[in-house]
């Protein structure tokens, strides 16, 4: 019994891993003909690759509207580099003076606003009593010098609990800086 199970557990895996012509291919092979006509299939497998291939699509999606963002307004930034090996949770891009123009639905999920709550505000909104002055004296300092940076801010979300996020922003230009864009997660 426990060589079947182990053997029915390679099985499943190998399903799992085929694509969606392969395991046309081989299907009949695996429907018993003395049992329910059900196809062997582990959707653990399959619900943790699905899951995986619908983030790939949201960054690839976040990543495509920033360069729509970047033609719109000619930013010489090269929207490539600046995702490259970075993880985020929520995309926020704002003016020169800092007003949210655009967030993905990443922002959202991480803090509980909706896009129309935080369009025409600064990312301040989401500071509180707790937020620390220093830090926020640093990211001012940091934006007016128009270079790359990292910080850990306090943040708050909707609901008011509070969240440390570790935000990197990105000075973008055409001629002079225009805007800017941040990419968020929580730590």
């Amino acid at each position: 019994m426990k060589n079947n199970l182990v053997n029915m557990k390679c099985l499943d895996f190998f399903v799992a891993s085929q694509s969606q012509q392969n395991y046309d291919a081989i299907k009949h092979l695996l429907i018993p003909s003395n049992s329910i006509q059900l196809p062997i299939l582990s959707f653990n497998f399959f619900i943790d690759n699905f899951s995986s291939e619908i983030q790939k699509l949201n960054r690839k999606n976040d990543i495509n509207m920033v360069k729509h963002f970047a033609k719109k307004h000619k930013w010489e930034n090269n929207v490539d580099e600046i995702f490259e090996n970075e993880r985020f949770e929520a995309i926020v891009i704002t003016n020169s003076k800092q007003e949210i123009l655009w967030v993905n639905n990443g922002f959202k999920k991480m803090t509980g606003y909706n896009k129309n709550d935080s369009l025409h505000k600064t990312p301040s909104f989401l500071q509180g009593t707790n937020t620390c002055q220093t830090t926020k004296s640093r990211i001012r300092k940091k934006l007016q010098k128009n270079e790359p940076f990292k910080e850990i801010v306090l943040n708050y979300k909707k609901d008011k609990t509070p969240y440390k996020c570790e935000i990197k922003v990105y000075p973008l230009s055409y001629l002079e800086t225009t805007h800017y864009i941040a990419l968020e997660r929580a730590i």
